[in-house]
């Protein structure tokens, strides 16, 4: 999670409820048939994505900036797995390597140098033939353009939240050279009723 949402996570946690998303099960499901056993997965939150990991008999390390949303993780999800109290900024926190790394939702909050240190640091510590799952908002959501115009598809919108949105000519640009292996939109549920389109992109350096 970025450190943006720290002040008002509680609202966004009661907002998006405690069911994961579709990508992490989809990772999830990917990571099983892998016989992946370690996931890392930076941006936690108060994890929820670390569900489908979790009932599938892997063990889990997380990241998490925000102390609310790691409380939040153990007092009410009652989760007990590892999670590294920082930045994803500034990884690695461990020298371990992991067989899977799983991220939603939080490559599309950075700007570009710290995009392209994020996937340079995940892929760093992912295990030899191990794979990364990133999920970005797609350029077809309806926040697209909305609010104050940063650079080429980067908006920082009326709440304060600076957002890139991916199109497949910048999956290329910024994944590709982590070699993509996958790549489709999913349509995640919104705590509105309405869903949002995001980029479910696999790669496996």
């Amino acid at each position: 999670m970025s450190d943006l949402w720290e002040p008002t996570f509680a609202r966004h946690q009661a907002m998006w409820g405690e069911q994961p998303t579709q990508c992490a099960r989809l990772a999830a499901a990917r990571f099983a048939e892998a016989n992946v056993r370690r996931v890392l997965i930076p941006g936690v939150g108060y994890g929820r994505n670390a569900l489908p990991f979790l009932e599938l008999g892997m063990e889990v390390v997380g990241i998490e900036v925000s102390e609310t949303a790691i409380g939040l993780a153990r007092e009410r999800m009652g989760l007990t797995f590892p999670i590294h109290h920082g930045s994803v900024t500034d990884m690695p926190f461990d020298a371990e390597a992991f067989d899977g790394i799983f991220c939603f939702g939080l490559l599309y909050l950075l700007d570009a140098p710290a995009r392209a240190r994020l996937l340079a640091d995940c892929a760093a510590q992912l295990a030899p033939g191990g794979e990364m799952v990133f999920t970005l908002v797609a350029k077809e959501a309806p926040m697209y353009g909305l609010g104050v115009r940063l650079g080429e598809d980067w908006y920082e919108n009326p709440q304060g939240m600076r957002l890139y949105f991916y199109d497949e000519a910048s999956i290329e640009a910024e994944l590709g050279p982590h070699r993509v292996v996958a790549c489709r939109r999913v349509e995640e549920p919104a705590p509105s009723g309405v869903t949002l389109p995001f980029w479910y992109v696999v790669c496996r350096p």
